[in-house]
């Protein structure tokens, strides 16, 4: 028997505590939950930390009554959608330096959400290439270049 996500993570917030209205929406990677809460910043936690650890402890919770469950995100009032349009917006514009210099950009170390959203903003872009190093660091860079003709992205 599979548990139900959204009242997996309703009951989880009570009996943390949290009153809350969560909303569902299924999208083309999967299903978010989105919370709603006059707790807001306190269940973000200092730069989304907490929303991690609820997020991580929901998927195992749910991977571990059904093997095959569909991972869930976890969102609060739209605050990592927002993080991540800011994260794709700022490293566009980082391209742009690219593209008028020639040059590399290095940006800071990121988990491997962030760099797939990286990756993503540039895919299709013809002068942009991004690459991230091959090794297993759960922080890694990703170098920003501009591309040579004929190559493919990574």
């Amino acid at each position: 028997m599979s548990l139900n996500p959204r009242e997996t993570l309703d009951t989880m917030l009570g009996l943390l505590g949290f009153v809350c209205e969560i909303k569902e929406f299924e999208h083309e990677h999967g299903l978010t939950l989105q919370v709603y809460t006059a707790e807001k910043d306190r269940l973000i936690g200092r730069n989304g930390a907490l929303l991690e650890d609820i997020q991580t402890l929901l998927n195992r919770l749910l991977q571990a009554r059904d093997k095959s469950a569909s991972k869930v995100q976890v969102d609060i009032e739209h605050w990592r959608e927002m993080k991540d349009d800011n994260l794709a917006h700022r490293v566009r514009q980082l391209a742009e330096i690219v593209r008028q210099t020639g040059r590399p950009y290095h940006l800071e170390p990121m988990n491997a959400y962030e760099r797939r959203i990286v990756h993503n903003a540039f895919k299709d872009d013809p002068e942009i290439a991004t690459w991230s190093p091959p090794d297993d660091a759960r922080l890694k860079r990703i170098t920003l270049r501009k591309r040579q003709p004929g190559q493919s992205q990574q």
